[in-house]
């Protein structure tokens, strides 16, 4: 027993030291590391700076935030002041903050898995190495950064609720689920887990095993939780009666054979905002698993595999035909179907993969003979697989954080318009916004997904000729509108337009008249504008810097 103790603490100590050189590109390089972009360096990350230094951070509920379209951006929109992850970006730089959330993220990731595993779906020291590797495998998860433990929490929550359920819980569960709403979204994951529980208790009622208040107490307690962590968010949904661009948000647009082809394409590639990188080692070893269930009926045996096996399906099945047009005669009637997102039950997934992935491994290691190398090669694949998929390694190709922000480069912009930034307003085309608000400009495009409704109308008058032009981005605006940019016909939906690019923008058509109208005096081209004259633009000045991935072409209002 001590050699076996000593043994799982070496192996844990491994999978530490694994996690360890994965983050280290992120304290080693700071700025100059590669980091994703997508629904990170293009809104999240420099939301965090904006409210820290807005004044707002405990602002009212109906406060707003000045530097964003004219001030009718709301507090709420940026989410609590009691989220952890706020406060990491507040007080430290964001890439010391951006690696402190991504280590505290990952290490409760693998020991939220390995409990969960050694406790209730894997117990026995005789499985020890899976139980270690699977938990480090899930760790390493290219998960959505700003989304925290949303999902990767998930696997310590259940060992919690388990615990209770089967009546061994401690204060110690209690702790995790009173601490797990601060570092972790309901919208974002943990919505879809609760109700999950919630429908679990109910079944172990129906199915004779009793009410348990036990466990329906825990699950309330850590819902109310999340409601007081939340509550600018709850205030919104109940008590904010001016429509929102949320009100717009058509999700129900896919045919059906499309809705299938997406369940077949979630199913096997996953999702960017809960990536499981699960294509190539895991779906076989599932396979594998459940073949040999079939083969000699273990059915019963292995039902918790089984469970879950079918439940990832089903799970993808609901994510791909929540699109399904088919929803429309219910969204018309209902309306928070459309302002709410209920596909995010496949949020699950990345739980339901890695310990499905765990136990499939267990039996197929159970077969004897060389299937126990085939387990273990499955396993170490897995993890080798997953390294490859470090931020450094996968946005090699994208600029660095450094050059994203070009914090340089808008310095000599700001010192050569010479105002307070408070006193004008800018846009930008062929570069994300987020970019000049990181910066400190006030700009009246954003990337956000609640703003008034009658903002995005009026700032669409702006565009309305370039939007006609293309249907790709009318439509992408009309039907969503979370990213308010300046697009253009000739651009569509690229806004990284890098410094090196020959291009000019020809035939542009914008309402520089409403432009004015909102405030906007100054536009951040990523490319020279050949009509600027009709547009009634005058070419300002052009920037450049050696630290930024940008040329921007600054054009004045006439």
């Amino acid at each position: 027993m001590v050699n076996e103790t000593k043994k799982e603490q070496r192996f844990i100590l491994f999978a530490l030291l694994v996690l360890v050189i994965y983050l280290s590109p992120l304290f080693i390089l700071q700025e100059n590391a590669h980091i994703r972009v997508h629904d990170n360096l293009d809104s999240n990350l420099a939301w965090y700076k904006v409210l820290a230094r807005s004044g707002e951070m405990f602002g009212a509920v109906d406060a707003t935030i000045p530097q964003i379209i004219n001030g009718q951006l709301q507090r709420n929109a940026f989410g609590t002041e009691y989220s952890i992850i706020v406060w990491l970006y507040a007080l430290f730089p964001t890439m010391i903050a951006y690696g402190l959330s991504q280590a505290l993220t990952r290490v409760v990731a693998f020991i939220g898995m390995y409990l969960l595993l050694k406790k209730h779906f894997l117990p026995g020291r005789k499985w020890m190495d899976l139980q270690i590797g699977c938990a480090l495998a899930f760790a390493l998860t290219p998960f959505w950064p700003s989304g925290m433990l949303s999902t990767l929490g998930m696997p310590l929550a259940l060992w919690a609720f388990l615990n209770i359920r089967t009546g061994t819980g401690t204060w110690k569960e209690y702790i995790i689920l009173t601490l797990l709403p601060l570092y972790a979204s309901i919208v974002l994951g943990f919505f879809f887990f609760l109700s999950a529980m919630g429908i679990f208790w109910l079944v172990d009622g129906l199915r004779g095993k009793g009410w348990n208040l036990r466990f329906l107490t825990a699950i309330a307690y850590m819902t109310s939780i999340f409601m007081l962590v939340e509550y600018r968010l709850v205030f919104s949904f109940l008590y904010t009666a001016e429509p929102n661009s949320r009100d717009e948000y058509f999700h129900a647009h896919l045919s059906f054979w499309r809705a299938v082809r997406l369940t077949l394409k979630n199913y096997t590639l996953g999702h960017t905002h809960v990536m499981t990188v699960h294509t190539l080692f895991i779906l076989p070893a599932t396979f594998i698993a459940i073949s040999f269930i079939y083969k000699k009926k273990l059915w019963k045996q292995e039902k918790l595999f089984v469970f879950l096996f079918a439940l990832n399906i089903l799970l993808s099945i609901w994510y791909a035909f929540w699109f399904y047009e088919g929803w429309v005669p219910l969204t018309k009637r209902f309306h928070f179907m459309n302002t709410f997102n209920f596909a995010r039950y496949h949020f699950l997934r990345p739980l339901v993969i890695y310990s499905g992935f765990a136990l499939a491994l267990k039996i197929i290691a159970l077969q004897g003979g060389s299937w126990v190398r085939t387990a273990k090669w499955l396993l170490l694949l897995q993890i080798l697989f997953l390294g490859l998929f470090n931020d450094e390694i996968i946005y090699q190709q994208k600029p660095t954080v450094q050059e994203f922000f070009a914090e340089d480069l808008f310095k000599d912009i700001k010192e050569h318009i010479g105002l307070r930034q408070e006193e004008y307003r800018v846009a930008s085309i062929g570069i994300h916004p987020a970019i000049s608000q990181y910066n400190g400009f006030y700009t009246i495009d954003t990337y956000n997904n609640f703003y008034p409704l009658s903002y995005k109308h009026q700032f669409r008058k702006i565009i309305e000729k370039e939007l006609a032009k293309n249907k790709t981005i009318r439509q992408y605006f009309d039907k969503w509108g979370g990213r308010c940019y300046l697009f253009t016909a000739q651009l569509g939906k690229r806004y990284m337009i890098k410094k090196d690019s020959k291009r000019h923008l020809k035939h542009l058509q914008l309402n520089t008249e409403v432009f004015k109208e909102m405030g906007g005096r100054y536009i951040l081209s990523a490319l020279p504008i050949d009509n600027a004259g009709e547009n009634h633009l005058s070419l300002d000045r052009v920037f450049v810097s050696k630290t930024s991935a940008w040329k921007i072409y600054l054009y004045k209002t006439l």
